[in-house]
């Protein structure tokens, strides 16, 4: 895993020759070595192709080319940091939460309402995040912002996870989302507003959650 946690709020990368990394704009806090960094309008390994949508709903997000010899310290806005590590599965994200990801990692975008259909908008709509998520998969680590730390919470067969979609951060696996209405009670557990909705995660892998309704 290229990346070591400096604090909750820092992280350093090393950067290899032959070897790319991505992160996102301003990002960059410092860094050691022979170092470059290059705006990318083509939103990384997965090209123009897969961000076009994203960028015809204005999803996208703004990344830089790392490439070199040395190592670099990340982070952004004082975000809380969180670095997930992929072992051949599917890491589905928001593009504003990604700080920084290793080049191998296969980059994609994917539809809300290809996973849950018509309720996969809504949630999209009822999160803020938009009619889009980021997929990265392969074998690597991705380091993603949040509020207030995270947290995560495995998902196993017939052991669903409810996460108020406010908390929701990035989940990865074999999971299936939708989103479903609270009734009576459960009106009142969501943080803070008293959310109307619940998203159920389902299937096996995990979810990351955090410690905010607070959006990036």
């Amino acid at each position: 895993m290229p990346f070591r946690e400096i604090n909750s709020k820092m992280v350093e990368a090393v950067v290899v020759p032959g070897q790319k990394m991505y992160s996102q704009r301003g990002a960059m806090l410092a860094y050691r070595g022979d170092v470059s960094f290059t705006p990318n309008i083509q939103g990384g390994q997965g090209g123009l192709g897969s961000m076009i949508g994203r960028r015809v709903a204005n999803e996208a997000a703004p990344l830089m080319t790392v490439e070199g010899s040395g190592t670099v310290m990340f982070g952004h806005g004082g975000h809380h940091i969180q670095v997930i590590g992929l072992s051949g599965d599917t890491l589905y994200v928001e593009a504003d939460r990604l700080l920084a990801f290793d080049g191998t990692l296969q980059q994609g975008t994917m539809f809300m309402g290809s996973q849950g259909g018509v309720m996969g908008m809504v949630r999209g709509q009822v999160t803020g995040q938009g009619l889009f998520t980021t997929t990265l998969k392969g074998h690597g680590a991705v380091a993603v912002m949040a509020h207030g730390g995270v947290i995560e919470l495995p998902i196993m067969p017939g052991r669903p996870v409810h996460v108020d979609p406010q908390a929701y951060v990035a989940h990865h696996g074999d999971v299936t989302n939708k989103l479903s209405t609270a009734l009576g009670w459960r009106d009142m557990v969501g943080r803070g507003s008293g959310e109307a909705f619940q998203l159920e995660l389902s299937g096996s892998g995990a979810v990351y959650v955090q410690a905010s309704e607070e959006k990036l």
